[in-house]
């Protein structure tokens, strides 16, 4: 890339992360909090950002089903939804940026990565998505993919930066 992709003169696309389950005090907590503090400064003058966490939880227990439906009222209306699956592409850490930059420069004012629970995302979930991405074969706690997801919204925020922290 041969310089900042700084999205001048575009509104900022809003991110949001909505995930099945309620993150309590400790280090996952304490590393998202960080990583989005880094995006949302980092990302403002990419007009990329603010970025929250919606969380939803489902006290009836009704399974990915139940989930689903919690996850897609929490999504704003009009969002480009990514699902966080196994089934997903995988991409690297400038490509992901690319994609956030080319989604942003097509107009898309609120992303959704929804997250769902031990158990995964329900089909239907799935299929709404316009995109699904992997963070690899190997499947991670949901809390973790959280921690990870945050980690890597920053690292494309500084890639498209031209900041220093993504190193190859």
């Amino acid at each position: 890339m041969d310089g900042p992709r700084t999205g001048h003169g575009l509104d900022a696309m809003r991110i949001h992360v909505c995930a099945v389950g309620r993150l309590r005090a400790g280090p996952e907590h304490t590393l998202i909090q960080d990583y989005l503090k880094r995006f949302d400064r980092t990302g403002r003058p990419l007009s990329l950002g603010p970025a929250s966490i919606i969380e939803v939880e489902d006290k009836k227990n009704t399974g990915k089903v139940g989930e689903a439906v919690l996850l897609q009222r929490s999504t704003p209306e009009g969002s480009v939804i990514c699902a966080l699956d196994e089934r997903g592409k995988t991409l690297s850490s400038p490509q992901f940026a690319d994609l956030l930059a080319d989604m942003r420069d097509q107009g898309t004012r609120d992303l959704a990565f929804v997250i769902g629970g031990a158990d995964g995302l329900a089909p239907d979930i799935r299929d709404q998505a316009q995109f699904a991405l992997s963070f690899g074969a190997m499947v991670w706690p949901h809390m973790l993919a959280r921690v990870m997801l945050c980690e890597q919204l920053y690292r494309a925020a500084s890639i498209l930066a031209g900041k220093p922290y993504h190193r190859v």
